[in-house]
């Protein structure tokens, strides 16, 4: 049975870290402003704003503001800033010793995949959601309210009429919980101490900015290296800013390597690296409803 944390609460600390890329000035202070908005009391770590080359600090600096913020008991969450490139050089350096005994919150997604799968291994829930700095539009604020601050099922992920609708790419139903995050991260965790096993799971996916051979090749990579073996269902998010120019859709790669393994599978649900970015319980049992077209979260993620 995974390890569901504490729900948040007005007034709850949450610590906002930099474990990947480097964030500006200006990102930190609309990600003050957004977790004020939500009644949330943030807390900004010693190096969140440090750079080194194209990280936030140091591995050193990175690891230290995230291992503090995990181990103080007057944190109620830690929020990772943004995404990026880093959390694969430090995530197996990270002592969760308190998070097995007394979890809080781990909030991000993109790179932070890495410590989403660290802590999956470990029966610990976290949740795949946008960083505090990122687009936060009603949807996506009403998303993230019922997965972290209610401890009841938070149902069916919020589609926008104006959004892409998803679409079926194999039919069939499976209930299960869910794993997964950032196709890339995921990719380069295969082989690695930390790669992910997706058996008796639902698999997430998403990612941006990769061509179709791209993602075909990563897609090859998790079936080959076993991590599909034994998972239940595929929940395909957006792939978004690939190039209009390039003639072979992510789209059609997708479908293939859908009808390939052979479970429920649908594409084009609300989560990735877009405005609308619905917030997902890793660990958490999950509906996917291959014949609708549906994803619904069907336990609560946290507990009063």
């Amino acid at each position: 049975m995974n390890l569901r944390p504490r729900a948040l609460h007005p007034g709850a600390r949450v610590a906002l870290v930099s474990p990947a890329g480097p964030v500006s000035p200006e990102r930190i202070e609309v990600s003050l402003e957004r977790c004020r908005a939500l009644d949330l009391q943030p807390v900004v770590y010693p190096y969140a704003g440090a750079r080194d080359r194209f990280l936030a600090g140091t591995d050193k600096q990175r690891l230290s503001d995230l291992q503090a913020a995990f181990d103080d008991e007057s944190i109620d969450a830690v929020w990772a800033l943004r995404g990026g490139y880093g959390t694969q050089r430090i995530v197996l350096g990270l002592d969760l010793k308190r998070q097995k005994r007394k979890p809080i919150p781990f909030i991000g997604f993109s790179d932070n995949t890495t410590i989403h799968v660290r802590q999956a291994s470990l029966g610990l829930i976290s949740f795949h959601a946008p960083h505090p700095g990122a687009d936060f539009p009603p949807e996506t604020e009403a998303s993230f309210r019922a997965v972290l601050f209610d401890a009841e099922p938070a149902g069916e992920l919020i589609v926008r009429e104006e959004d892409p609708q998803p679409q079926t790419l194999v039919g069939g139903r499976a209930e299960s919980p869910l794993v997964g995050g950032n196709l890339a991260l995921l990719a380069a965790l295969c082989g690695t101490k930390n790669a992910l096993r997706a058996k008796g799971r639902i698999l997430f996916l998403e990612d941006i900015g990769e061509p179709a051979y791209r993602v075909d090749r990563m897609l090859l990579q998790l079936e080959q290296s076993g991590v599909l073996e034994g998972a239940v269902g595929l929940a395909f998010g957006r792939f978004t800013g690939t190039r209009d120019e390039d003639p072979y859709p992510v789209a059609e790669v997708i479908e293939q390597f859908a009808q390939r393994i052979g479970v429920p599978a649908v594409c084009e649900l609300p989560f990735g690296h877009i405005e609308h970015n619905c917030t997902l319980p890793v660990g958490v049992r999950a509906l996917l409803d291959g014949d609708a077209a549906t994803l619904s979260i069907v336990e609560a993620a946290v507990e009063e």
